[in-house]
């Protein structure tokens, strides 16, 4: 999926480096990163150099949250987790989703992808 995710958008050469974790873990990087104390379901960071063509992402997903999103909302953590790291590909490619506008352009970018690669509509599923 993120070969296919970064073709779409331009990218030619990219390491996307994927860290799945827990909600300790990813507590300990909000707060060291963006200083906020709350577990989260993805974080994400460009790690690119400006003068190079190779783009470097790392993601950061929440595999606890997802187990529980994912029941409460009756489909399968992997495509929970799905969400969240196309969620957080999609912020490093450009993507955002500070306002109800630029969110619903978003997320309805993300259920398109989604369903393109097999895990169906997830995003809208969220309640």
């Amino acid at each position: 999926m993120a070969q296919g995710v970064a073709e779409k958008f331009g990218v030619k050469k990219a390491q996307i480096n994927l860290f799945v974790t827990g909600n300790e873990e990813i507590i300990r990087i909000n707060r060291k990163f963006l200083r906020k104390k709350n577990p989260t379901d993805c974080l994400s960071f460009d790690l690119s150099d400006k003068r190079d063509d190779i783009k470097v992402f790392d993601i950061v997903v929440n595999a606890q949250m997802a187990q529980r999103q994912a029941k409460i909302r009756n489909h399968k953590p992997q495509s929970e987790l799905a969400l969240y790291f196309l969620h957080g590909l999609l912020h490093n490619l450009g993507f955002d989703d500070s306002t109800a506008g630029k969110a619903a352009k978003m997320h309805k970018t993300e259920d398109d992808i989604l369903k393109k690669f097999g895990y169906g509509v997830v995003y809208s599923q969220k309640k």
